[in-house]
């Protein structure tokens, strides 16, 4: 079944070109962007980030491959169901759900920030679907790090962290425009494309959740851990901003090198956290990397 439902705000069309598809969630809906044909690329976003992030790989890649790039539930211009909590895990069953439906096969995965966790609770269960994944400043384990810990204490605790994101709109307004290094890329079209989905204060409580959860989802983060070691064969390419602003330093990179044993690294200096931002042209060239790695005659594997 095709929906047909207007766009919740408006993007600037140049930025963003693309056709927009709507996928029932049961009683909600999840909007995506689905360009190109080949081998098929899914990109997952983090917090308080939707499709629009990745639009300039999308439209660098269009031509080569299948770039598919969905807005979880409550975020861009999905409509989270009725009685949903936007919990990582809950984003992780609707991106799940969401794979089936399209019948994705053979695919590569892009993740950054919660995109990780999201992705990896797929990857773990399903890793023989996975062609190659690109990681960039994201984990998915349970925080060690102080810096970790505090930002989700302040971010997403009560009542001030509450106050932040629900009256505020911190993490749309101030988190996403200082996790760019590039200053002269965060335009008024940029801050609106990333503020427009958050209008109210009941509609920016999933960006209040997100931060929460980085200490009340521990053992949903143990669980993915310990399933981490079945992804050591997946051909991978970790892409790094040396100039993170939200807490993932080379030591987290660091951990992915040795989760993933198939990996090629690249370092940014001049990458901050929303590397697609920054550096848009290093992700699509991962992408491509990763999709010739596992292109090799003979093997999938290069």
């Amino acid at each position: 079944m095709e929906l047909k439902i207007k766009r919740p705000f408006e993007v600037d069309k140049s930025e963003y070109p693309f056709k927009d598809n709507w996928l029932p969630y049961r009683d909600g809906y999840i909007h995506y962007v689905d360009e190109g044909q080949g081998p098929t690329v899914l990109l997952l976003h983090g917090n308080p980030t939707w499709s629009y992030l990745y639009r300039h790989v999308v439209k660098e890649l269009r031509g080569e491959y299948r770039l598919i790039a969905l807005d979880y539930p409550g975020f861009g211009m999905s409509k989270a169901p009725s009685s949903y909590g936007y919990t990582p895990h809950e984003h992780s069953e609707a991106v799940a759900d969401f794979i089936r439906r399209l019948n994705l096969k053979d695919f590569v995965l892009v993740v950054q920030d919660w995109g990780g966790p999201v992705g990896m609770n797929y990857a773990v269960r399903n890793r023989e679907n996975l062609r190659g994944i690109v990681v960039m400043n994201t984990w998915a384990w349970p925080a060690k790090l102080l810096a970790m810990k505090l930002f989700s204490m302040a971010m997403g605790g009560w009542p001030f962290g509450y106050w932040l994101q629900t009256r505020l709109n911190f993490f749309a307004r101030k988190i996403v425009p200082h996790g760019i290094f590039h200053s002269e890329k965060v335009t008024e079209t940029l801050r609106k494309a990333y503020t427009d989905p958050f209008p109210t204060p009941k509609s920016r409580i999933p960006t209040w959740i997100f931060p929460r959860q980085i200490r009340k989802a521990r053992s949903w983060f143990e669980e993915i851990e310990s399933k981490l070691p079945v992804l050591s064969d997946l051909p991978a390419q970790i892409l790094w901003g040396m100039k993170d602003s939200a807490g993932f330093p080379p030591e987290e990179m660091a951990k992915w090198q040795s989760v993933l044993k198939l990996n090629e690294t690249e370092i940014l200096s001049d990458a901050s956290h929303y590397v697609q931002e920054d550096r848009p042209d290093r992700v699509a060239s991962s992408i491509r990397r990763v999709i010739e790695r596992t292109s090799a005659k003979g093997s999938k594997i290069s």
